[in-house]
């Protein structure tokens, strides 16, 4: 069934808990309003299976991947992708979702949503797409559209951020083009290609969206009730 089935999707996520350094953490028990797939005209979302391991092995060893994806300069060793998928990709740290091609059902990537807060109605958006012939063809865009609109419109979230590196044209192009505006960066942030290079952050809230969509902002009519 879809998100939120015979409740209130937004109330199903725990409520984000705080460690000693002030970031909200997450606590994934209750699994109704994770989604088996998104569907959309080019891609389609599904969760990951254990399968999929063996493509993030070689997405996430690959170089030119993680120099988009990773702050430290270099490809991730074998054991901590293992780790790194486990946690976040099949475990309970992320609403993830694995990146499917819609025509051949092709993998190309992963794409998350984490730190879901229900007090606040917020969450950080993440997206890699691994296959490299794939980039520049929409996948990404479509993905990150599909993605936002179930933390709107499914969970009924307010406020969905991002970070991305200041190098990265193709992906700061994509996300604005879904409606993701700049909020503001830090400064020479990661040291990347012999130079220093600030980190961008961008957000997108529930209202950005039904002004694109059309639709009534569910955070807002929940607040309203409450």
């Amino acid at each position: 069934g879809g998100p939120g089935r015979g409740g209130d999707a937004l109330r199903d996520l725990a409520p984000a808990t705080h460690g000693g350094d002030g970031i909200p953490s997450l606590f994934m028990g209750h699994r109704t309003w994770f989604p088996e797939s998104l569907p959309g005209e080019t891609v389609v979302l599904r969760r990951h299976v254990p399968a999929n391991l063996r493509a993030f092995q070689r997405w996430y060893g690959d170089p030119d991947v993680v120099r988009l994806t990773r702050y430290q300069d270099g490809p991730m060793r074998p054991d901590e992708i293992e780790r790194f998928f486990a946690a976040r990709a099949i475990g309970p740290e992320s609403l993830a979702m694995a990146v499917h091609v819609r025509d051949d059902d092709r993998l190309i990537g992963t794409c998350a949503l984490s730190q879901l807060d229900a007090d606040n109605g917020s969450a950080l958006f993440h997206i890699t797409i691994g296959e490299k012939d794939a980039w520049g063809r929409g996948y990404g865009t479509e993905a990150t559209r599909l993605m936002v609109g179930h933390a709107f419109s499914g969970l009924g979230l307010h406020r969905v951020g991002l970070t991305v590196f200041a190098f990265n044209d193709r992906a700061i192009r994509s996300y604005r083009s879904v409606g993701f505006v700049v909020e503001g960066r830090a400064r020479e942030a990661i040291w990347r290609d012999g130079r220093w290079w600030d980190e961008i952050s961008m957000s997108m809230l529930d209202s950005d969206w039904a002004a694109l969509t059309g639709e009534t902002p569910v955070s807002r009519s929940r607040r309203s009730e409450a």
